[in-house]
């Protein structure tokens, strides 16, 4: 038996092919089908049809012009499960991005508080959080909302049994406003009733779960990520126009970063250990930490709003084409740059930034890509292991045993250049945070973080299998 592992993402689909006892048979990628008169869906059945067939001496159609070999025997058929039979619902699980992913609003009673903790759950879920808006809300600060366009509107305030005033104030505004987004209520538990109540009189989509914060200091993240998921799922995914019909919206089981980091929780089981994962994409690099606290990390102190001990940061600004200026921005008020910098970097920035379709043709411009990924990785690790607040202790990533590459540029580079962009993130000791001591690297070439994230459920046993292949 095999089991298909897909994600669909606004520019690509990519897909794994993996075995009953957690063997990669294969993998692909082809460029997914979005835009008029296109449906989402063509993508999938291209990337099942270039994984039916395996052959070494092809590379996969990701339109990258970089080889990407695909294992196993010339010609060898594959038992490839046809995502829309019934009867392989359960071989086939899809997430996405496509569309834009998961675009969340939080509206909380503190931007220092709840609005803080909501979108750390926010980002945890494997959403774009597109808007923070925090206190009472005024009509100016409801038309703010409705701008950013959210597809969910996460709304939280007050500890369990604290003030509730705002959050009943924000309720009754979001009932009454044009912002037709489900609200997802995780907010003070005495005040969830006539807080959905409130939103219901007008006919709003209600999703009720427990507090994330349900008393300072303590963050409680599961049960609204759940909750997200779940109304992404049922909510936003079929209403995106991405394809014609339900199937796309039955396919699909989480937004991809969630996938992604569900998939960083089976690794860290795996290892027994913390594991840190710095993403680089083209627009942003995200970074995903799953760690267990020892000793004075584990306590409460300092912390008004207890770090994620597994989290997610997105780094909007920091990318190897749309995000590149932000790189070079960043990485010279960091002090990076260094004998890096010039006009040869600053003339690769600019033409990365306005042709994202960019590839290297030489190996000077290889480095330069190579550089600026180095770049984005190691200020995007600084932002995720830096505190959270004045008086914050820094994220605890110094026993952090694997530190995992994704993205093109590294899965696309020579094993020797991508080791050499995570070791410059170990090598990081200037950046206000504590790299890891003593963590051994990998690069995730072929999705698996991916493919385990979406195994995990109802595959457990198979989802650590194929995590362990990664280390």
């Amino acid at each position: 038996m095999t089991y298909l592992l897909a994600d669909v993402g606004s520019t690509f689909t990519k897909a794994a092919l993996v075995s009953e006892e957690g063997s990669l048979l294969a993998r692909a990628a082809v460029p997914t089908t979005v835009g008029p008169g296109r449906d989402v869906l063509d993508g999938l059945i291209e990337v099942c049809r270039a994984l039916a067939v395996r052959d070494p001496l092809t590379t996969a159609t990701d339109g990258s012009g970089r080889t990407d070999r695909r294992v196993g025997t010339v010609g060898e058929r594959l038992d490839v499960p046809d995502p829309f039979d019934p009867r392989h619902r359960n071989r086939v699980l899809v997430c996405s991005s496509a569309g834009g992913g998961l675009r969340l609003a939080v509206v909380g009673y503190e931007r220092a508080v709840t609005a803080e903790a909501g979108q750390r759950v926010g980002l945890s879920a494997g959403a774009k959080v597109v808007h923070v808006a925090a206190g009472p809300l005024s009509t100016s600060d409801v038309a703010a909302l409705r701008a950013a366009r959210p597809d969910v509107v996460l709304l939280v305030g007050g500890t369990d049994g604290g003030n509730a005033e705002v959050l009943l104030h924000n309720a009754r505004r979001l009932a009454r406003s044009r912002v037709g987004a489900p609200v997802v209520v995780a907010g003070n538990r005495d005040a969830r009733a006539e807080v959905a109540a409130e939103l219901a009189a007008t006919g709003r989509r209600v999703t009720l779960t427990d507090n994330v914060l349900p008393q300072i200091g303590v963050i409680e993240p599961g049960p609204a990520r759940r909750a997200i998921r779940e109304v992404f799922l049922r909510h936003v995914i079929g209403g995106k126009g991405l394809s014609r019909g339900p199937r796309f919206a039955r396919l699909v089981r989480a937004a991809t970063p969630d996938a992604v980091l569900s998939g960083v929780e089976v690794l860290a089981q795996v290892v027994d250990g913390d594991v840190l994962v710095v993403d680089v994409g083209g627009a942003t690099t995200d970074v995903y930490s799953v760690l267990t606290p020892q000793g004075e990390d584990a306590s409460l102190r300092k912390h008004v709003v207890a770090p994620l001990w597994h989290a997610r940061t997105v780094e909007g600004d920091l990318g190897m084409r749309w995000g590149a200026p932000g790189v070079l921005e960043s990485a010279r008020a960091e002090g990076l740059l260094g004998a890096a910098g010039g006009p040869a970097l600053d003339a690769w920035v600019a033409r990365a930034a306005t042709d994202p379709g960019l590839l290297p043709a030489d190996d000077a411009d290889h480095a330069l890509d190579l550089t600026l990924a180095r770049l984005a990785a190691t200020v995007a690790a600084r932002r995720h292991g830096r505190p959270g607040g004045p008086g914050e202790a820094p994220r605890p990533l110094q026993d952090v045993t694997v530190l995992v590459g994704s993205g093109g540029v590294l899965r696309h580079s020579p094993a020797a250049d991508a080791d050499a962009v995570l070791a410059a993130v170990l090598a990081d000791h200037g950046g206000g945070w504590r790299p890891p001591a003593n963590a051994r690297t990998r690069v995730d070439t072929a999705y698996l973080l991916l493919a385990a994230g979406l195994l995990a459920p109802a595959h457990p046993a198979l989802a650590r299998a194929v995590a362990a292949r990664i280390v």
